[in-house]
């Protein structure tokens, strides 16, 4: 055999691995993470805090950020 022969072979191969994993990866559904306000309604659908702290917490999670000020 000769290098180019080798090397094309290689190539090949590498070429087969690649694509196997890229059709693998494409094929799981993506892990996406809840927002707070999914969680905070999650909590809520359990029972674990009541109807006011969900909406007063949900009224400080869609109010707007404000810079941290250190004392």
């Amino acid at each position: 055999m000769t290098v180019s022969t080798v090397l094309l072979w290689s190539l090949i191969i590498l070429g087969v691995i690649a694509l196997v994993r890229y059709l693998a990866r494409s094929g799981r559904p993506t892990a996406t993470r809840p927002t707070p306000e999914q969680l905070l309604a999650e909590r809520f659908a359990r029972g674990e805090i009541d109807e006011q702290e969900y909406h007063q917490r949900l009224a400080t999670l869609r109010d707007r950020p404000r810079p941290f000020v250190e004392p």
